[in-house]
């Protein structure tokens, strides 16, 4: 049975979430003005549809693992308060998976968009 006011409140903690991230983490503002930026671009140069999808893809899988890296950074930060060899590792490891996708988004983005600013 579908219950509105439960997929509403659903929404709310969703959006709460997603501007407690926003309001505390610089590395998700940072990501979602380029996001932003993508998405105008996508919009100003006669992009194919495919192209849009892959960008909108690719910036949300970057936004997305941004999110789980804040997630498991809290984790582990109440799980031992005070700095730990292995969530020092935890942390690291998640800021690598970040900078790979990225740095994947960077390299799909100037794949898609050099051919529109050199023509």
């Amino acid at each position: 049975m579908f219950h509105f006011r439960k997929i509403m409140r659903s929404f709310h903690y969703a959006l709460k979430g997603l501007f407690l991230i926003f309001k505390e983490e610089q590395s998700f503002r940072v990501q979602v003005v380029a996001a932003v930026v993508v998405v105008v671009i996508m919009f100003v140069f006669p992009t194919k549809n495919w192209e849009k999808v892959a960008l909108i893809l690719v910036t949300s899988w970057v936004l997305v693992l941004e999110l789980i890296n804040s997630i498991l950074e809290r984790m582990a930060d109440i799980l031992k308060p005070r700095m730990h060899l292995g969530v020092e590792a935890v942390k690291d490891i998640m800021a690598a998976a970040v900078f790979i996708a990225s740095f994947t988004a960077l390299i799909i983005g100037l794949i898609i968009f050099i051919p529109y600013v050199r023509s």
